[in-house]
């Protein structure tokens, strides 16, 4: 990795990876399903006693993450080990990566919504929660939690926000994306925000991929991962922004920060003309919308994995530009999954300084308020 480096001519140290002050906003913790048991509430503990039984596929397990996943195993990155089971492991594996700070996000829980029993949903979060806490939060500052809510119950979830708040190590609230069946702007979901709003966490919608019967519809008529994977997670990020929007999410809730994650970035500016083009001509139906919707996005953040990456990188500064990724895009890695986004890789594209030093750090400081170290 780099080191300190002089800079040439005026004796000025370049700045690298090391010297660089990294926040990850995307990293991945694997909770056991007999690790959860020990936190969960009965009946539910002993269902995940007989869930740990199965034998496990990656982010698949009958009951807490059930997919529907018919892949030929190629060989290639996907099949290296893509899962992290402690705060110690994960510490030393940021270390290589110059990763400062990072947030965590589930694993199987990133599949929450697909769980059809709302009590089953609600007491997966709870264990979930108190489980990163007990293990993860407490022993390792830097690492720092997504209190996870169960879509199934709002107001359940708006419990949990609350009761996780003063927690030492959550720092946000993570809605589960993959498979959701009502979309987040629906004021069913106003419980959830007003908890986030009132203990001042920001809310992350986070995706994975989830094929047919659960939103983006018709995914199963794809043939390849290549092509799931390229549409599941922007399309869940597109309709959930689209439908806060038009609920006014965020003039309901003026407090409340929003992010959008794993879903690139490519998707933003698109969506943000489209709906402009759209306000102009019915802005009608919209009336507590005073401003574009553009206007509000520039209030969202979101983060950057899995990056574009075009035949020139130069083009990907631009691409940023577009929707001031300066100052709303969030350096985000995905570790331990296969389609990781390296730091290196992102702090050599070919932004100006301070731009840099905001995506690969400072913009996701700010949003989850993460104090740096000396």
């Amino acid at each position: 990795m780099a080191e300190r480096a002089q800079a040439t001519g005026r004796g000025e140290a370049r700045e690298t990876l090391a010297t660089l002050f990294v926040v990850d906003a995307d990293v991945h913790v694997h909770e056991a399903p007999d690790e959860l048991a020990e936190h969960a509430e009965p009946p539910w503990d002993v269902a995940l006693r007989e869930i740990a039984k199965v034998d496990e596929r990656y982010l698949d397990l009958p009951a807490i993450s059930p997919r529907a996943e018919y892949r030929i195993p190629w060989p290639g990155g996907s099949n290296r080990p893509q899962t992290v089971s402690t705060a110690a492991d994960m510490r030393r594996e940021l270390d290589d990566l110059h990763v400062d700070d990072a947030i965590l996000f589930p694993d199987h829980l990133l599949s929450l919504a697909l769980v059809r029993e709302p009590a089953f949903a609600v007491a997966l979060a709870r264990a979930y929660n108190d489980w990163l806490a007990d293990r993860w939060l407490r022993h390792e500052p830097t690492l720092h939690g997504a209190i996870v809510v169960p879509p199934q119950d709002p107001r359940a979830g708006a419990a949990e926000i609350r009761r996780h708040a003063a927690t030492p190590g959550f720092v946000c609230a993570y809605l589960p994306a993959a498979g959701l069946k009502t979309l987040y702007g629906h004021e069913q979901y106003d419980p959830v925000y007003d908890a986030a709003q009132e203990t001042g966490l920001p809310v992350a919608i986070h995706s994975v991929e989830a094929v047919y019967p659960v939103f983006p519809f018709q995914l199963e008529q794809f043939r390849t991962a290549m092509a799931v994977h390229a549409l599941a997670h922007p399309l869940a990020m597109v309709a959930n922004l689209v439908s806060m929007l038009e609920t006014a999410v965020p003039v309901r809730f003026p407090g409340l920060r929003i992010a959008f994650m794993e879903a690139g970035t490519g998707w933003v500016p698109w969506i943000a003309n489209r709906l402009d083009k759209e306000y102009i001509e019915r802005r009608r139906e919209v009336p507590l919308l005073q401003e574009r919707p553009s206007h509000y996005m520039s209030r969202f953040r979101y983060g950057t994995q899995p990056i574009e990456e075009p035949e020139a990188r130069a083009d990907l500064v631009k691409l940023f530009e577009l929707f001031d990724g300066e100052h709303t895009a969030m350096f985000a890695s995905d570790w331990p999954h296969h389609d990781f986004d390296h730091t290196q890789h992102v702090f050599g594209l070919p932004f100006g300084a301070e731009a840099r030093r905001r995506i690969m750090g400072l913009n996701a400081a700010e949003f989850f308020r993460i104090e740096r170290r000396p």
